[in-house]
Order: structure tokens, then sequence, then C-alpha cells
């Protein structure tokens, strides 16, 4: 299986190669076949991808220790489950797992692409093959995962131990797949400029994978927000960690690029700054793989770091400059068919929403970049904590919540003011009526009121465009639960905008809830002991351990209890594994959506009864977990397609003889 596992690595190395020349000379010299053939590869090269995929899969499943890769990412010990993602824990099975999956996107980006874009499409093959081969390249010669042993060992080193955790079978994947996949929508508009068609043909294809690709990374840092707040045994689900910032920029420049493109998309505006912008996204997504693959900023989630940083560094760098020096090569076909008329208008909001969202990327960014920027000028490294982050970028991350409130509300070109006033009348109404609940309810906290207060503005906004559409269609003789679904479905991508914003409105609430009004005690308490935190009451039952062939693991039991009524009994973890001298934690945690109790154990003390426990209150976590699902449903409905989408069928064509007779226009 190992020998069959890099074969097809290496027929896949080949035929990425003629499929990204035979696109191009095929196009350049007309030779319909040629690009044909290397559309044809580029469906061959997912193929080879998969099956040499399936190769490292069954090398897990048998136990195949002669292989290097299996022996350093499994034991027999391993819950066998978890097979799956001791595929992808290391540096050399993470690279197999992103290129077929990228081989297979790249497949259905070309086979799905529409047929107005056919002029285009050789060239964004192209592409797709030519990061495909830089993938492919470092597999088969720096990055083998297929490499055997001269020996078969008895037994492996096993899974790190953080990765034992049911998020890690979605959240690696997810977030690999979204940062691999922004090269979709990046290809087709590289290929729009190379091809010179670079008014609006690239747009919807561009639009689909980008909002794809930003859902698929979205949800991948919220599971790694679930993963880090069950397992890590912290209390908390984001710390500003350069991994998670590697995540978290080329996703805010999806989002830029969302909005963005459906301004051009209407009104024929932003050319020049959507293509920058993909430009700039796509680099970002190579700067969180090169932080990935042994970037030089350490980071506790950098799981498949190497040695590779700098062969990551290089294809950033080139990723980033080749396509700004073709950007500006074809400067003066890529004009607006029209300026911006007016400041007050929802174009004028999408742009300024841009540039807050690259405020906050390029703020993350210099957080993570700036302690090699002080160990370069002063000779010492200077980190950046998670206050420095909060501060500057909660208040740009308050802009962008207004500008969600206002600017669905503000017409296309130029809004009259006073239509705008009574527009935005009752959201105001509705934000101003919560602050005033808030302030009496006792809440002080600028912040926390600002943001709840904005919150409020933009659910009205959203209820309002709701409720004035189902009534516009209630009059005609509908119901409004029928007048409300077909409504949704006479615009998906603006209502299914609706949903995901409504999505962030719950995110926002569980974060501003969990960041402001935490509570957090550390207590030592022996069993049959008691502490109440919160007007939680808990007791220490007991503990228990269990020893297993690769780990010691320790179960604490407490009985919770509120107003003398039982509520629950929580367990806590705590597993030790002597071979990787690292403990895991699970944490008893029991979630409602008014707060969430959290309790973590310490180290048992031998010959000691008693156990330390840290006790957190964290209010409103549960809405973060709950976004996730408004936002897959919102993207969902945005991506829908309608019946009205479908192209028309192209005019006849005239004969030549016709044509000589027409008129001049």
């Amino acid at each position: 299986m190992a020998e069959l596992g890099l074969i097809t690595i290496l027929l896949a190395l080949a035929l990425a190669v003629y499929g990204m020349l035979a696109s191009v000379i095929g196009q350049m010299r007309g030779l319909p076949a040629l690009v044909q053939s290397g559309r044809n590869a580029t469906y061959l090269v997912a193929l080879a991808l998969i099956i040499s995929s399936f190769s490292l899969v069954s090398a897990f499943l048998s136990n195949d220790f002669q292989v290097r890769y299996v022996f350093e990412h499994s034991n027999l010990a391993m819950p066998r489950i978890y097979t799956w993602v001791a595929i992808y824990a290391g540096n050399e099975g993470s690279l197999l797992f992103i290129a077929t999956v990228f081989g297979i996107l790249a497949a259905a980006a070309v086979a799905f692409a529409p047929r107005r874009f056919l002029p285009s499409l050789p060239y964004s093959n192209a592409v797709l093959m030519l990061i495909l081969v830089f993938f492919l390249s470092v597999l088969a010669s720096l990055a083998n995962p297929f490499i055997t042993l001269d020996f078969t060992p008895a037994d492996g080193r096993g899974i790190n131990p953080l990765l034992v955790h049911p998020g890690m079978f979605a959240h690696p994947p997810m977030l690999m797949t979204g940062l691999v996949m922004v090269s979709i929508p990046f290809s087709f508009a590289v290929g729009a400029l190379l091809s010179k068609q670079v008014a609006d043909q690239w747009v919807d294809v561009a639009r689909v994978w980008g909002i794809i690709a930003w859902a698929t990374l979205g949800t991948g840092l919220l599971l790694g927000s679930w993963w880090a707040y069950t397992i890590l045994g912290w209390g908390g689900y984001w710390a500003w960690d350069p991994v998670e910032n590697a995540g978290l920029m080329p996703w805010l420049g999806l989002t830029a690029f969302i909005h963005s493109i459906m301004v051009q998309k209407r009104q024929g505006m932003f050319r020049m700054w959507n293509l920058a912008l993909i430009n700039l996204t796509f680099g970002l997504s190579l700067f969180g793989m090169f932080i990935n693959r042994g970037g030089p900023v350490p980071s506790v989630h950098s799981f498949a770091a190497s040695s590779l940083g700098w062969v990551f560094l290089t294809f950033m760098i080139v990723g980033t400059i080749a396509p700004f020096a073709l950007f500006f090569i074809r400067y003066n076909l890529i004009k607006s068919a029209r300026p911006l008329e007016s400041s007050l208008s929802r174009e004028a909001a999408f742009l300024v929403n841009n540039l807050l969202l690259l405020g906050v990327a390029f703020v993350t960014l210099w957080g993570v970049v700036y302690p090699l920027v002080s160990e370069v000028f002063s000779g010492f490294t200077v980190t950046v904590g998670e206050p420095f982050y909060n501060q500057v970028n909660g208040h740009l991350f308050l802009g962008l919540i207004f500008l969600m409130g206002v600017g669905p509300l503000l017409p296309w070109r130029r809004a009259a003011g006073g239509a705008f006033k009574r527009t935005l009348l009752y959201p105001a109404i509705a934000a101003l009526a919560t602050l005033a609940i808030l302030a009496i309810a006792g809440i002080r906290n600028p912040y926390a009121l600002a943001a709840f207060t904005l919150f409020a503005l933009v659910t009205a906004g959203i209820l309002q465009e709701w409720f004035r559409g189902a009534r516009v269609r209630h009059r005609r003789g509908e119901t409004y639960p029928l007048a409300f679904l077909r409504l949704m479905a006479s615009n998906r991508p603006r209502y299914g905008g609706y949903v995901v914003h409504l999505a962030v409105i719950v995110l926002g609430v569980g974060i501003v809830g969990s960041s402001f009004y935490g509570t957090q005690r550390d207590v030592l308490l022996s069993p049959s002991q008691s502490v109440t935190v919160e007007g939680y009451e808990l007791t220490y039952v007991e503990s228990r351990t269990v020893q297993q062939a690769d780990r010691r693991e320790s179960f604490f039991t407490l009985d919770v209890s509120r107003n003398g009524q039982p509520l629950t009994t929580l367990e806590a973890e705590r597993t030790f594994y002597p071979e990787f001298n690292i403990s895991a934690t699970r944490a008893g945690i029991r979630s409602t959506p008014v707060e969430d109790l959290y309790v973590v154990p310490s180290e048992a003390r031998e010959g000691d009864p008693s156990i330390g426990f840290r006790i957190f209150v964290n209010p409103l976590v549960w809405w973060m977990w709950l976004a996730g699902p408004i936002m897959i449903l919102g993207t969902a409905i945005a991506l829908w397609p309608s019946r009205s989408s479908t192209p028309p069928p192209a005019p006849p064509v005239r004969s030549s003889a016709h044509r000589a007779k027409a008129p001049v226009r």
C-alpha cells in the first residue's frame, strides 16, 4: 500500500503538470482538443489522489507500523475510531489530505464552471493545477507520508493526546479545507485577468465558491473554539493564538470579498477592488499555511509543524507578489462601470465594511508578526497578548456591527434622507429600548452596553425587512407563513445573508456575555466537602482512576444543586499520557442558554484526598454554539439555486449575410 500511495502521488504530479501546460498551450494556440485533455487530466489528478489517500488509510487500519508516518501517529492502544484523526495528525498526512481535498475541489470547480466562463476556464484550470503542483512536489520530495522503516515495530508511538476529541473529526479538516478552498475563487479571478475577460464573467462562480469557503472556514474556526473550550481546560474558547489568527484573517478577507462582490454583480462597481481583495485573501490563506507548517511563531495548535517553513514562506511570497503583478499589468482593463455616487448608499456601506474587516485582519496580522519584528530590531522577543487584540479590534467590531444594521437598510446608489430616517426609525427605537432596559437592569460596562444595543439594532432591522416583505405578499392573499417562505425564496442571496447576519449576532451575544461577565474561582475540596459559586452549590463526591495501556484516566464526580434543589451531576476527567508527558483535561460542563457551569480538576496528589478545582460560570456561551447551525442554514439559503437563476438560452447565431444587412448602432 505504501508503494501504491507513492506511485499515485507521482502520477498525480505528472498529470497536474500536464493539465497546466495543456490548458494554457491549447487555449493560446486554439486547440480545443488539447484544452479538453487538460481538463481530463484535472479529473484524473483527483482520482489518483483519492487512491493515494485510501492507501494511507489502509496502512493505518491494518496497523502497518513499517510505514513511518503510521508508526509516529498511531498505536495499538489508541481508540480505533481516532485512526481517522491520526491520518492528518502530522505534517505529511495533513499535506496529503490538503492535496486530495484540493484536487477534488479543483475537479468540481472545472466541471461545474458556467458556460459563459469558458474563455477563461483553461487559464483558471492552469492556476489550479499550478497550486496543486506545489503541494504534490512537496509531498513527493520533502514530506512523503509513505516512507518505510527498515524493520516493522511491534507498536507505534501513538497520537497526540490533545487530538483525541470528537471535535477533531471536523475541526482540522474543515479548517484545512477552508484555507485551501480560497484558491478556487482566486483561480477564477486570475483566469479572468490572464484571458482579459475582466468584466463580470467570473463574478457568479467566484461568489459561490467564496461563500462555500467562507462557511467552511467559519465552521472550522467555531469547532476549534468548541474543542479548546472542552479539552484544554482553561475555561475559554479563543486566545488570539497565532494559528487561530491564521484561520481568522482569510475568513475576514472572504467576508469582505463576499460583500463587495455583490456590488460588482448588481452595480458593475468595485472591479479593481474585488480582484485586489481576492488576491489579498489568497495571500492571507498562504500565510495561514505557513504558520501551520513550521512558521517561526510558536503556537499550542501547531500539531503538524515541520521544518518546511521556508518552503511555504517562498510559496507565500511568490503567491502574493505574482497575482498583484498581473493585476497591475491588466490595470487599464478593469475599470468599474461607474463611480460611487453617494456616501449615503449601500455601496458606500459595503466599502466601509470592507475597510473595517481588513483593518481587523491587519491588526491581527501585526500582532502575529510583531514578536519577529521586535526580535530583529531589538534582540528581544516581545509577544502580543489578548488585551491588545481585544482593545484594538473590539472597536472595529463594534463599527462592523453598526454597519451590519444600517447598511442593508440603505438603498443602492443614493439614499433620500427622509426615507432613510423612516426606515431606520423602528430599529433605532428597538436599540434605544434595549439600552434603557439593560441600564435599568444594572449593566454598566460601556462596551457591553454598546454591543447589545447594536445587536438589537441589527436584529430589529432584519425583522422589519422580513415583516414588510411578508406583509406585501399577505395583502395579495397569502398567509403569513407562506408569504414569509416565498419571500425568502424570491431573493435567496439577500435573505440568506440576513440569516447569516443573525448568526453573527447570536455569536456576538455569546462572546460579549462570556467575556465581560464570567466568574472564576479556585477551590480545594476533599470528598463530601462543598463550595458555593454564583448560587451553585458543588459537592465533591468521589474520584476514581483507570489505568489503560498508554494512559492513566482520572474521573472526578461532583453533585450540583441550587437553592437546595439538585440540578445535575458533573464528571470531569484528567488523563495523563506518560509517553508524551502531557495531561489532557475534559471539563465537566452544565450548559444552558443562560450560562455554563464549567469545572476543571487539577492533578491528584498521592496520599492527599483533596483535589483542586477551578470553577467558572460563563454566561451565554451556549449561544456561540447555536450560531454555527444558523450560519450553515443561512449559507444554504443563499446558495440554493432558484429557477430564475438559470441563464436564458443563447440567441441563434445569424449568418454573415444577415449580419451584413443589420443596421449599425
